[in-house]
This record gives C-alpha cells, structure tokens and sequence, in this order.
C-alpha cells in the first residue's frame, strides 16, 4: 500500500569483538537494520525475513517491534549470526553462520507496499535470493524499488557471479545506494563516478555512493550532486550505510514518492531535492556512528535538520 515499506531480507544477531577485547552480541543484518530505522524514524515498514524459533530469533523480533516493525518469518533451524572483528578505526570485518531462505511470502503479493526494499546477503546468497529476484520484478507494477548491494566478500567466492547478480538488481531498482567500497570491490580500478554513472545507464532513477568520512554523491538526469561529509568522532560504523539508506527511503515517503505512480517524477528529481536527501541521509549515518552498533536515531533526534519539504 502506498506509504508502506516492505523489506526483504536477512535478519541476524551481530557479535562484535571490539578492539579493547569486549564481545557484544546484538541484533542486526543489513535489511533487518533498514527495516529499524525505517520504524524509528516513523514510517510503516514491514521485515520479510527468516528467523529460527531460538533465544537469537526472540531477541530480533523483540527488537524490530519496539521501532514498531511487523515481522513475517519463514522458519530456520537456528537464527544467523555474523562475527564482527573490529579495527582501530571501527571499521568491521564480517565473518557468517547464515543459510538464505525465503518460503512465506503470501503476505507480500497480497498487500504490496509503495516502497520494496532488498538488498546485502538476500539478493546474493541462494536459494533466497532467486525467490527475492522474482519478487521484486512482480511488485514493481505497484511499487518502487530500492536496492543496497552492501556486499559480503566472505560470503562471495565467485566474484563475477556476484557481478551479474548484483547488477541483475541494479537493473530492477529504481533507487540504487553503495558504498565506495561495494564498488571497489565489484570494479577493482574503476573510479566510483564512472560505476555508477554505468549503473544509471542500466534503468535506476537515482544511484547513489556513500564514501564515509568523505560524504555522498548521487547521479541523476540532473547529474552529479555531491554533498560533504559530517564531521563525528567515530565510534563503530556497523549499520551507518543502513541508516543511510532507510534515510533515503524516508525521504522518498516524505516526497511523495511511495509507489511505482511516482517513478515518472524520482526520474526527473531536481537537484536540490536530491542534495536535500542526501544531507538528511548523511546526517542520520552520523548520528549511528557516533555509538556502538547499529543502532540508528529516532526521528526526534532528526528534527532540527530535516528539511521543509521533508
């Protein structure tokens, strides 16, 4: 339904080992975190996922419905987990236990939302991700597709099979965010500018690339819009692209971009509005970072900067 998000994917507990020796363990998993801070900031959202019936998958589903989150599940032996090693920096080094499934999906055809989101380990790890692939091509005759690549080396080994796949999914969104690194992993030497404006080529509206520290850009019918990056002491950076990219969907709900209707306008989506999200994005990564985990802000802590229009 319109002004609803619907995302598909992986949800999983996160054990972090930290630099000063501390272990964590929290909820997590690229989609699952979208689908979080999508509740947090206000929006109807809807998790399609895979959860064991285990302290791990109560954990989860306890977490996603304090943000006000519906989960749907398909049935697991036991809940994923990814181990987390973190450097100096707060950078992440991913290591998974995950098997991909997705079996229950009734509820998704029945009710199709205004925005679908997909992306990370459920549109790369099979069998799940052919079942997500169909998915997202039934529902963009109602819906808007967004999509997040937020690739896994370690669960990649076939770099050119992940390629193809990966762009199989650019090829069906119609809003695309990755990182610097994503692209530089998918493209060894190819400057990110050049990716993306090859991914533009390839159907999406809007392609957008995070570069950290450095800020964001987009590429669009209006060009290149780039804005600078915020400055934050950095604790951890698990879930900051995430934030990003349910901020990006928020502001496409806030826009009145919220079903497959308004695919006309996000193509010619000016460039102040663009810059605007970008912004509004960038600033809620921030917010992620300057704490441990994914653990993304509420819309209140947003208030102050959110634009007019939002």
């Amino acid at each position: 339904m319109s002004g609803q998000v619907l995302v598909i994917g992986e949800a999983l507990v996160d054990v972090v080992h930290r630099g000063d020796g501390r272990i964590d363990e929290s909820p997590g998993g690229s989609p699952a975190n979208v689908a979080l801070a999508l509740g947090r900031l206000g929006d109807s959202a809807q998790l399609l996922t895979q959860l064991g019936a285990d302290t791990h998958g109560a954990q989860i589903r306890s977490w996603l419905a304090d943000a006000g989150v519906e989960v749907v599940s398909s049935d697991t032996s036991r809940t994923a987990t990814a181990t987390a090693h973190l450097d100096e920096t707060g950078s992440a080094r991913y290591e998974f236990d995950i098997a991909w499934s997705v079996a229950d999906v009734s509820a998704a055809r029945e009710d199709p939302a205004g925005i679908v989101h997909t992306g990370s380990i459920a549109a790369l790890l099979a069998p799940g991700a052919g079942v997500v692939r169909t998915l997202l091509t039934e529902m963009r005759g109602s819906s808007l597709i967004t999509y997040d690549p937020n690739v896994r080396p370690a669960l990649l080994p076939d770099h050119a099979r992940a390629v193809v796949d990966v762009e199989s999914f650019v090829t069906l969104a119609d809003l695309v965010k990755a990182s610097d690194e994503d692209l530089a992993w998918l493209y060894p030497g190819v400057d990110p500018l050049e990716a993306a404006w090859s991914w533009l080529q390839r159907g999406p509206s809007v392609i957008v690339v995070t570069m950290g520290a450095s800020g964001a850009f987009a590429v669009s019918r209006a060009g290149v819009t780039r804005v600078p990056g915020q400055r934050v002491e950095v604790v951890d950076t698990v879930g900051a692209g995430d934030t990003f990219m349910s901020a990006l969907i928020h502001g496409l709900l806030m826009l009145g971009l919220d079903s497959a209707d308004a695919r006309a306008r996000l193509r010619d989506i000016e460039e102040d509005s663009l810059a605007e999200l970008l912004r509004f994005s960038a600033r809620a990564a921030a917010i992620t970072v300057s704490r441990p985990g994914a653990d993304p802000p509420r819309i209140g802590e947003l208030s102050e900067n959110v634009p007019a229009r939002f």
